[in-house]
């Protein structure tokens, strides 16, 4: 569960993994998406572990890095465009 292992070898780091909505696990996206609603109608990052057959929040963030190289392996410029989109509407509304 541990993020982030400072040790006498240096530091290591939790792994993560992109994936297409329509690739992740129908729990996963059910526990996340409720964690997210239980908040708000914001933009939210949700992180969560799978062990075994368990979904578990470790926390949902109000205000959740969005990276080059990370969000967008797996859809490239949409996942950005879908972002941008979401804004205007907020500001149109």
């Amino acid at each position: 569960w541990q993020i982030i292992k400072y040790g006498p070898a240096g530091v290591r780091e939790g792994g993560f993994r992109t994936v297409a909505i329509a690739d992740a696990p129908p729990r996963v996206l059910e526990v996340a998406l409720r964690a997210a609603r239980a908040i708000g109608q914001g933009l939210y990052g949700v992180d969560v572990k799978e062990v075994g057959d368990e979904v578990v929040v470790i926390e949902v963030n109000d205000n959740p890095n969005l990276d080059h190289g990370v969000e967008d392996q797996v859809g490239k410029d949409e996942i950005w465009n879908r972002i941008l989109q979401w804004f205007i509407k907020r500001i149109d509304a």
